[in-house]
């Protein structure tokens, strides 16, 4: 069957085979964020509401075990938008636990509804939180994250630093670095002295592997990044592929379904796509041919690559 808020399993370097759940439903967030690879926000807001119910998500999930698409190490709370403004994030938590007892419980943010006690005691009941702070210096903060109004860098650090003293699991923190935008060494220092007060379990320091909102926004290069990672003690980011792969997906109905949910909500080349969903490379470019012959997805070529992505993707500029 198709789905609408479940998607994957991908190969994730950080949890495994992740099967993510969409909470939102549409670009619904409390950034804009420059490198965002769903595209464009669509409501720019911090307003928390079940902006999709948690049985909708939780009956697909049930589905989704009962077809046995083999193991997955962690399923995660994430999608088009921020999973913390879904008021119903609780209820999501803990349904999947029910249904998948002994997995991996995670839940991407942006760390900005960290300012909120009640959110913070959902976000306790997961197993690992991947929190994202891209700069500390909030001329950088506001040009890359482009946050609601009224959102500054020092709240969502302090929002982080009141969490781990309440969370019992995992934190992986993320930090993307655009050339020219965030790079400087004034945030790295600053977010050096927060990764010591934080002291979360892990750190990755990542660059754009994919088209963002805005095509002008660029990677850094491999020495910045390898100089963050000593600065900031990131470990390095575990191969995709680690962990529990299960069996490779081969049925033709079910990949042409995944290809599309997964490219509704990021850019990917084929074999990106291949190796996310642990999939036949052949089979993969298969299913993209049929979906853009169809007009589900279009390609865009990008400092070299041919990525697709499905038709509901938006830059800044409008295009697709």
């Amino acid at each position: 069957m198709g789905y609408k808020y479940v998607f994957g399993p991908v190969m994730s370097g950080r949890l495994g085979r992740s099967l993510g759940l969409d909470l939102l439903g549409d670009r619904i967030c409390s950034m804009d964020c420059v490198y965002c690879e769903v595209g464009a926000t669509r409501e720019h807001t911090t307003r928390r509401g079940p902006y999709v119910a948690a049985d909708a998500i939780l009956d697909e999930l049930a589905a989704w075990k009962a077809e046995d698409h083999g193991p997955v190490d962690a399923v995660t709370l994430g999608g088009l938008g921020e999973p913390c403004l879904n008021a119903e994030m609780a209820d999501v938590i803990r349904g999947a636990r029910k249904l998948f007892p002994g997995t991996v419980i995670a839940v991407l943010t942006n760390a900005t509804q960290m300012t909120d006690p009640e959110v913070r005691r959902e976000l306790c009941l997961a197993d690992v939180v991947l929190p994202s702070l891209d700069s500390l210096v909030e001329e950088e903060f506001l040009a890359v994250n482009r946050p609601v109004k009224g959102i500054v860098p020092e709240a969502v650090a302090d929002g982080l630093l009141a969490f781990k003293k309440e969370f019992k699991g995992k934190i992986f923190l993320e930090i993307l670095l655009a050339e020219g935008k965030n790079d400087s060494d004034e945030n790295l220092g600053r977010l050096k002295a927060f990764c010591q007060r934080l002291a979360p379990d892990r750190v990755d320091v990542v660059t754009l592997t994919r088209p963002g909102t805005v095509r002008r926004v660029r990677p850094v290069d491999g020495a910045v990044l390898s100089r963050w990672r000593m600065a900031l003690g990131g470990g390095e980011t575990r191969a995709a592929g680690q962990g529990t792969t299960g069996r490779r997906e081969t049925d033709a109905a079910r990949i042409v379904d995944a290809v599309r949910a997964s490219l509704a909500r990021r850019p990917q080349t084929a074999g990106q796509l291949a190796q996310a969903l642990n999939a036949d490379p052949d089979m993969v470019r298969r299913a993209v041919e049929a979906l853009e012959h169809r007009g589900d997805v279009t390609r865009r070529d990008d400092r070299g690559e041919t990525y697709y992505h499905g038709t509901g993707h938006v830059l800044e500029d409008g295009t697709p």
